[in-house]
């Protein structure tokens, strides 16, 4: 698979230049999805961007997704018509915009989207991660029909985690793209 059918989604607010999604773009040539408004996010606009990334592409895409790009596949994937064009998606700490304190900061991302996802996915959740409830993110990896991985205590699994690259990740992106 080409890098440039690896499309990267951050979440609310970007991933900085220490992200693990921001390493793997330098390191590996993948592309992010940018969004225009990263600090004020509408679900209609980033899921028009998402849809024109796919459809641009000449090839399936693997898509990489953390925090609220997690929520942004779902609802993506519950109004394209081209699904088919993406061959797997990496879903890694979802966030909750329906959660009381980011419910008035993230008005347009409620309800989150719960139906399964038409591709292979695989979900990682940290037990302590602040945006979202361990219970709360299996529950999002059963209604999207996702593999779930418990990863353990590890934050939002961001910089803050203290991930660098994370290699591990990485490993599991490469099986996706096998299967």
């Amino acid at each position: 698979m080409k890098p440039s059918n690896v499309l990267i989604l951050p979440g609310w607010q970007g991933s900085g230049p220490q992200h693990w999604q921001t390493l793997w773009e330098k390191r590996h040539g993948y592309v992010r999805v940018e969004q225009h408004d990263w600090v004020n996010p509408l679900r209609g606009d980033w899921v028009t961007r998402l849809e024109e990334m796919v459809l641009t592409r000449d090839e399936p895409v693997v898509l990489v997704a953390h925090s609220l790009g997690c929520i942004l596949i779902a609802a993506w994937a519950a109004l394209s018509t081209n699904t088919h064009r993406v061959k797997a998606a990496l879903l890694v700490a979802p966030g909750d915009p329906e959660q009381p304190e980011l419910r008035e900061m993230l008005p347009t991302w409620s309800p989150i989207e719960l139906q399964a996802l038409p591709f292979p996915s695989v979900l990682l959740a940290s037990r302590n991660d602040p945006y979202v409830e361990f219970d709360r993110a299996r529950l999002f990896a059963y209604a999207w029909n996702s593999q779930f991985m418990d990863y353990g205590d590890c934050g939002h699994i961001n910089a803050d985690s203290g991930l660098a690259s994370w290699p591990e990740g990485h490993v599991l992106l490469q099986d996706l793209m096998k299967d």
